[in-house]
Order: C-alpha cells, then structure tokens, then sequence
C-alpha cells in the first residue's frame, strides 16, 4: 500500500481500529503522512488496551459512533480532544414511510403476531436467549418469527427451535438484500434484538437495524446494553431489558 499510493496522498482515514488501522498506520509512517480512524464495535472491544493506546496515539485523530465507545476510547486517549463521537444515521431516502399496520395482538391463531430480528447468527446478538424467551410466551399468544441473517452458529439456533418445539414458529430467512429488510420490516409488528457481550468481549456498536426498524415505526424490543440504549428511549421507541434476562424478555415481548 505504501508503494503503490498516488504522489499527492497526504493523509490516510481507516475504518476499524484493529486490523485495518495496522495496515494503514504502517503505510503511513513508511511513506510520512498522518493518519486517522473510525472505530465501531468489535474493533474496539477485541482489540487489547495496549495496541488501542499505541494507535490513538500515533493517529492525529479518530471519530466512534456511540458514547459506549466514546468512553472506552478516551480512558485510553492520550489527549482528551482526540477522540470525537459522531454518531452514524441512516439515508432516509432508501426508506419508504411507514405503513398503517393491522391491530393484531396474538388473539387469532389464524392472523399471529409477526416478530421480525436481523443480525447474523453470533453470540453477542443473543438469539439464543430470544429463542428461549419465545418459548415462555404465554400459550394464548399465537406468534411467528422472522430472522434475517447467515452467520455461525445458525445451525445451532435451528436446532435449539427445534428442541423448544417452535419449529413451526420460526423462518430462517438467510441473508437479504436491504431492499428485502425493508419489505419485511414493513410486514412486522414488532422488532427485537437481544444483543449482549460475548465471551471475547465483542458487543454491538448502535446496530443499523434498529434505526431502520424504527424507519418503519416498529415498536422495539431490545436490551439495555451498548449503544441501543442512547437510540431507544424506554416506553417511547419500545422496551428495554438487561442482557442475558430471558425472563424479563418473554415479559417484555408479551407486553
């Protein structure tokens, strides 16, 4: 990269402070420019405190999207002005307005709530915990759920609907195009994502699929952890329970 960057390159900006902040911090002391950073989720979570701190410092400045973050960045900056917050949005443009919805509330078996989650099947989205919560759900309450998404452990999700006997219940959509999440945003009644900390420390940033559920003036049900809650005002854009509470989720979804 060194080599081959045009003459009149001046400064070099990275998306994610791990790996690619190293590709870009040694290109640019090979060639002298300055350099600077965007930092998101599991970048900064995964990434150690010491190569966090020898980065930030060797950049001339970075930008994260959430005042989580925000705050890990600066325990570790070696100026207080270093690190600013910019928190991403979404182009409204790409979303229709919202659509009148029916009123179903999970009376009529023949016409069931529609639950809709999207994220990629790994352990900090908490869809294992969201599977069990669904399982508590009163019996009176007829539901579906949508998930959109790949991701490593989806086989293992299927086959824990399947030992909680929601088979029936649950559609693995796969991956979509975000032509086909709108779609499908629009034909839900209500959005959920249980995110937690995973074993390794990755957590979520403020996820996309939040704002863009909220685009379509879903009710939220989500956990209060990361950047989801300084997005979704408890009672306002929906709810919010503490991660890993399954209890509290199945409550929250039955509201």
């Amino acid at each position: 990269m060194a080599r081959e960057l045009p003459p009149g390159i001046t400064h070099l900006h990275v998306h994610y402070l791990h790996t690619p902040a190293s590709v870009i911090a040694y290109a640019a002391k090979l060639r002298g420019l300055s350099w600077s950073f965007s930092a998101h989720a599991k970048d900064i979570w995964t990434t150690p405190d010491w190569e966090k701190r020898e980065k930030i410092a060797a950049a001339a400045w970075g930008v994260t999207c959430t005042q989580d973050g925000h705050r890990e960045l600066q325990r570790l900056s070696d100026r207080a002005d270093k690190v600013g917050l910019v928190y991403h949005g979404l182009d409204l443009q790409r979303f229709p307005a919202p659509p009148p919805r029916p009123t179903r509330d999970g009376a009529d078996a023949a016409d069931p709530v529609r639950f809709i989650t999207i994220g990629r099947a790994v352990e900090k989205k908490g869809f294992d915990d969201l599977l069990a919560a669904l399982a508590r759900l009163p019996p009176g309450l007829h539901w579906r759920l949508t998930h959109i998404g790949g991701g490593e452990k989806l086989r293992a999700l299927q086959a824990q609907a399947k030992e909680l006997g929601l088979t029936e219940r649950v559609t693995w959509a796969g991956p979509k195009a975000q032509s086909e999440v709108v779609t499908a945003l629009r034909e839900a009644d209500l959005f959920v994502l249980p995110s937690r900390q995973a074993g390794d420390g990755d957590r979520d940033g403020l996820p996309n699929v939040v704002m863009e559920a909220a685009s379509q003036a879903l009710p939220i049900v989500a956990t209060d952890f990361a950047g989801i809650p300084e997005f979704v005002r408890e009672g306002v854009e929906g709810l919010l329970v503490q991660p890993g509470d399954v209890e509290g989720l199945a409550r929250a979804l039955a509201t």
